[in-house]
């Protein structure tokens, strides 16, 4: 499994939305900032293809960046 760290999820979707990563806070609201469900399963099938196997409903559920790194630390970790 490749490491997904907090700097390259916080990359990953600042891409997918042309945004500069430094302009996404954890607690926004990543739909505010223009994520829509199709770039968000886009992300999570990119980062399945990585190895860390994340689920688009668990991420829909709270779109922050602090939610998914919570459930991304969750699943690298095994807890």
């Amino acid at each position: 499994m490749t490491r997904l760290t907090l700097e390259s999820m916080r990359a990953d979707i600042a891409e997918m939305i042309g945004e500069d990563p430094g302009e996404i806070d954890m607690e926004d609201s990543l739909v505010d900032l223009g994520l829509d469900s199709i770039r968000a399963m886009m992300l999570v099938e990119q980062w399945k293809a990585a190895g860390v196997p994340l689920q688009f409903a668990e991420l829909a559920e709270v779109p922050t960046l602090a939610h998914w790194w919570r459930v991304a630390e969750r699943v690298q970790t095994g807890g």
